[in-house]
């Protein structure tokens, strides 16, 4: 079994499995349940058609996700926490009721966006930072959601069951992912969206919403996915660090598309959205000068 997204690193996780290593995987895959890009639309389908295989897919409660999203977004600037936390939990509870004992997760995404050391075992990936934190009992007495709708939210025992990360086993490059999985049917989101913060058009792609998680790195941290992109770029010896300073000028400038679809789906002023972010502005690093932020050297 393999837990998926339609994006180009999961059509290069199955290729590998299904005409590598001749297996039949099963794949799991968690719904964000935001308005869809036509290229995601277009992925989670061809994936499918591609490589002929199943797909189980979670769609979580709109109001739960609605709920959650509001409160996390206004308490802690994770807006997607309970999507993520699913992202991990689901196959787990999958993999469980199936019986199947091998769940094969991509990349280790502490690895690959950090410093976190490469291991073959996903057995921790719930307790990292981005599905962490935030307790089931948080969410039902603070942001008022019924219990009933986070059945999934913990995960279960893992008697027999052995998550492992792909990454460890072989050797993973996104961009070599990427180009894989275009010459296999992946559409990225050109002609679609030319978007304001990133570098590229193909991390990413399915929704536009969910956006707003790791951007709120920027006023938190100083960088956003730019950031992260590049130096995985620069990691891979496809781009100087030099290159990569000019790149990532871009990434303040969250794309006012993301800004409008977030506000019209949890039902947000614009203006109210940005009252929030300025709380979360590190005034280590941030300084406000005029109207606006302004990130010191």
């Amino acid at each position: 079994m393999i837990a998926v997204s339609g994006g180009k690193d999961s059509h290069y996780q199955v290729h590998v499995m299904k005409e590598e290593m001749g297996m039949n995987p099963l794949l799991v895959t968690v719904e964000d349940m935001f308005p869809m890009t036509e290229a995601g639309k277009h992925n989670i389908r061809n994936i499918s058609e591609r490589f002929g295989c199943d797909i189980i897919s979670l769609k979580p409660s709109i109001e739960a996700i609605k709920k959650s999203m509001r409160y996390c977004f206004e308490r802690y600037g994770k807006p997607t926490y309970l999507i993520d936390r699913y992202i991990y939990s689901y196959p787990l509870w999958m993999a469980k009721n199936f019986n199947i004992p091998l769940l094969v997760y991509g990349e280790n995404v502490g690895n690959e966006y950090s410093s976190e050391e490469e291991s073959p075992s996903a057995k921790n990936q719930i307790n990292n930072g981005v599905a962490s934190g935030i307790t089931k009992d948080e969410l039902i007495h603070y942001a008022g959601i019924d219990k009933r709708q986070l059945i999934y939210f913990d995960a279960p025992e893992l008697d027999g069951v052995e998550p492992i990360y792909l990454s460890y086993f072989i050797k993973w490059n996104s961009y070599q992912n990427y180009l894989y999985a275009k010459n296999n049917g992946f559409h990225d989101l050109t002609h679609e969206w030319d978007r304001t913060m990133n570098v590229d058009n193909h991390d990413q792609v399915d929704s536009r919403i969910y956006w707003i998680h790791p951007w709120m790195k920027y006023p938190k941290f100083g960088h956003t996915f730019a950031t992260d992109y590049c130096s995985r770029m620069i990691r891979y010896g496809m781009m100087t660090r030099e290159e990569a300073l000019e790149k990532i000028k871009r990434e303040k400038e969250l794309d006012p598309v993301v800004v409008r679809e977030f506000c019209e789906f949890l039902g947000y002023k614009e203006w109210e959205f940005w009252r929030i972010v300025d709380k979360f502005y590190n005034r280590d690093l941030f300084k406000w000068e005029g109207e606006e932020w302004i990130l010191q050297d």
